[in-house]
């Protein structure tokens, strides 16, 4: 049985956000006592699983969706992941403001995969 193209894309771009939130925000807890360069290095060692599964998310999903589509459907997966990550992991407040922002998302998908 072939998994759908729509199954396959979100999942990797879900699994590739994970590593992408990691490395452009986690070392805002982990590594503040340390320079930014290193920072940098193993924010670019963990992205690079995120473009590991980034790459193959895009190239399957673009054999059945518009590069807008793919681009609104990551940009819905990032505020999914970011969410939690900045609440749990990060230890920010819930702001009705990702809610908002989320029903933003909603209408920028709608319009995006309509036609």
């Amino acid at each position: 049985m072939q998994i759908p193209v729509i199954v396959q894309t979100t999942g990797l771009l879900l699994l590739s956000n994970f590593f992408m939130t990691f490395a452009w925000y986690g070392h805002l807890k982990n590594l503040q006592s340390k320079a930014w360069y290193v920072a940098a290095i193993l924010s670019w060692g963990v992205a690079l699983f995120e473009y590991l599964l980034q790459v193959p998310a895009n190239r399957i999903g673009y054999t059945a969706y518009s590069l807008a589509q793919l681009k609104i459907l990551q940009e819905v997966l990032t505020l999914l992941v970011f969410v939690p990550f900045s609440m749990l992991y990060m230890g920010q407040p819930f702001k009705f403001d990702y809610v908002w922002a989320g029903l933003c998302l909603i209408g920028a998908v709608y319009f995006i995969f309509r036609s």
